[in-house]
């Protein structure tokens, strides 16, 4: 198998660093974005106790009884906030869905913003009122680190450092808090049934806190799988099919799959909290022309960030 390049690098380096540390994780990020679409990062703002704060209000979100989950469940949302329960979510291409559930907070503009007035509420869990809170606080401190990472990523594409600034001002950013529920009966389950399908993110790019367990794997350029491990408090940072579509491939959506624990660990819950960072709706996602010549021609068609949302929404089940 090929060596994958997926960098450990600091955030803080480019924040706070040397006009050379500065260049030197511009550059890093924007090598290991054009060849595998992954890097994990340190130095992201999310202080440990934080994070063992959202694991723990994300378990008991998951333990409360079935009949409660299901009435924060608001078909009319397609899933883009509050519950969605199992069997509700299939990955493109494939006709079995993911085994997993998960509840997604959307944007909250706190601003005279009249995007304010696209977005719908997010639901508020009254059984676990410290979840409300600490998600809140995550999705925020995150929110702020991927802009960092979008203006080293401009930096790396020769664009001015803040071309994502006003496209993510009250973006239409996902927290998605995940439940990979146990396994009880394998051998019931039908045999391409896995935790998730493989498949690429729809968004500009992707910051996912460590999961609680192994299962990440991504698709190398050769065709290998690679399995994906953050250290301890590392967030784990990807390309998603927006940014891929604006750089015309140079950076690359990688695909990505979460596989099914071995047998004898099947019985375990699996539990992660990605936070997909989405521009404005109507955000132009036409390739830039920097990244077009005879080399390498247009691949993708004119299209709004929001136009793109609808329409992958719609190719997962999400959406009718």
């Amino acid at each position: 198998m090929s060596k994958v390049n997926i960098p450990r690098l600091d955030l803080d380096t480019y924040v706070n660093g040397t006009a050379q540390q500065r260049k030197q994780f511009s550059d890093d990020i924007g090598k290991a974005f054009n060849e595998t679409g992954f890097v994990t990062i340190t130095n992201h703002g999310l202080s440990k106790q934080l994070i063992n704060d959202l694991y723990a209000q994300v378990k008991e979100l998951f333990s409360l009884p079935e009949p409660v989950k299901l009435n924060y469940e608001k078909v009319e949302l397609a899933g883009q906030r509050g519950y969605t329960s199992k069997g509700k979510e299939t990955a493109k291409g494939f006709k079995v869905p993911d085994l997993k559930e998960f509840w997604q907070i959307g944007q909250t503009v706190t601003d005279d913003d009249p995007v304010k007035d696209e977005y719908p509420e997010n639901l508020q869990v009254t059984e676990l009122p410290t979840f409300n809170a600490t998600t809140l606080e995550v999705y925020k401190k995150l929110e702020a680190a991927g802009s960092q990472v979008l203006k080293a990523i401009s930096v790396y594409l020769e664009l001015p450092e803040d071309y994502f600034d006003e496209k993510i001002h009250n973006g239409n950013s996902i927290l998605r808090c995940l439940h990979y529920f146990p396994i009880l009966d394998p051998d019931a389950l039908p045999p391409d049934a896995v935790r998730a399908g493989a498949h690429e993110d729809i968004n500009l790019i992707t910051l996912l806190i460590g999961a609680s367990a192994d299962g990440l794997e991504v698709l190398t350029r050769d065709g290998d799988w690679f399995a994906i491990k953050a250290e301890g408090e590392d967030v784990v940072v990807n390309v998603g099919d927006m940014l891929q579509r604006l750089t015309n491939g140079k950076l690359k959506s990688t695909t990505h799959r979460v596989v099914n624990p071995p047998r004898e660990l099947m019985g375990n819950s699996r539990y992660s909290v990605p936070f997909f960072l989405h521009p404005r709706s109507e955000m132009d996602l036409t390739s830039l022309p920097s990244t077009i010549d005879a080399e390498h021609p247009k691949l993708f068609s004119d299209i709004t960030a929001g136009e793109y949302l609808d329409e992958r929404l719609r190719e997962i089940g999400l959406k009718k």
